[in-house]
């Protein structure tokens, strides 16, 4: 006996085993009689057993078709039930934020307001390049970060919307000898060490970021500090090692610390919603959609003049430019 019945040939024996009229049952199944009969046989063969008796004026289940209904139906239950938990929209979608309170918690916010019906659920991972890996291991599905900072194979195999082109800022202790300044020039920087995720493998995107930026200003970047798991923890860390650190405009408020705007120039962080090639699930056409609008709406994609930004950057964020 066969073991791998198709799922067609089990609904072609209900529909006839339920209607007990062959034309009939072509009809419900939007299927040609001749392509049912032939169904019907073939799925006999498999079995090895007759499942009707046929005349010219009835059809009727034998005992071996009279055996298999029950399991028939069974079976085609537990297989719709597999379809609608993969259905669009039948799981959560998990969306990596990267740190709460980011402009990327906006934009979940508002994809749940226009799908309401799909549940997105927040993860924190600590940086794009980490959340790639997970998207692509199928343990995330959607992130935030600087697209162009991750390698070509990876970037090859995701999907990405420019969603904000993100000034940076610089988070200095309170007693910092900047941190009384509304604003910091980067060249006041010269001498100092920045921390900027150097020796997190889940951050490299942004630890080259800051290489790029910090190059030729004799800014260093700060060395390795442990890698640290949640806000608390970082924050922790960050008070011992009393390093500024470089961070986007809208970080949190961290105690102890104050943010600071760079300008002269104003460095731009590039975010994009990113995800894997060939996902379909109605919540990332909302996040795509909720990005679009914020991004319209708040001028997020308009660029300073004089601001600074990477030539690879600017190819992934405006790639007809």
């Amino acid at each position: 006996m066969a073991h791998d019945i198709e799922p067609r040939l089990l609904r072609a024996f209900v529909a006839v085993a339920e209607e007990l009229h062959f034309t009939r049952a072509a009809t419900r199944l939007y299927v040609a009689q001749q392509a049912l009969s032939r169904d019907i046989r073939r799925l006999e063969r498999e079995l090895g057993a007759e499942l009707f008796t046929r005349t010219t004026r009835q059809v009727v289940l034998t005992v071996d078709g009279e055996r298999l209904l029950p399991y028939a139906h069974g079976v085609l239950a537990a297989y719709d039930e597999l379809g609608a938990a993969f259905a669009d929209g039948a799981r959560p979608l998990l969306v990596d934020l990267n740190t709460d309170g980011m402009i990327s918690g906006r934009v979940l916010a508002r994809a749940r307001e226009l799908a309401p019906e799909c549940e997105l659920m927040a993860r924190y991972e600590s940086g794009l390049t980490g959340a790639a890996a997970e998207i692509l291991a199928g343990r995330l599905d959607v992130s935030f970060g600087r697209f162009a900072g991750l390698v070509p194979a990876v970037r090859a195999r995701l999907s990405a919307q420019p969603v904000r082109w993100e000034a940076m800022a610089v988070l200095l202790p309170d007693d910092h000898p900047l941190a009384g300044r509304p604003e910091v020039e980067l060249d006041a920087l010269a001498g100092e060490s920045v921390y900027a995720g150097a020796g997190n493998p889940a951050t490299r995107e942004w630890t080259d970021l800051a290489e790029r930026l910090f190059a030729g200003r004799g800014i260093r970047v700060a060395p390795p500090a442990p890698v640290a798991i949640g806000f608390e923890e970082f924050r922790r860390v960050m008070a011992k090692s009393r390093c500024p650190v470089l961070v986007a405009v809208d970080f949190p408020a961290m105690p102890g610390c104050v943010l600071r705007p760079l300008i002269d120039p104003v460095p731009l962080s590039p975010v994009s919603l990113v995800w894997r090639k060939g996902l379909k699930h109605p919540g990332v056409e909302a996040l795509r959609k909720a990005a679009a609008a914020l991004a319209e709406s708040e001028g997020w994609l308009k660029r300073p003049a004089g601001a600074w930004l990477t030539e690879g950057d600017l190819t992934h964020m405006c790639p007809n430019q």
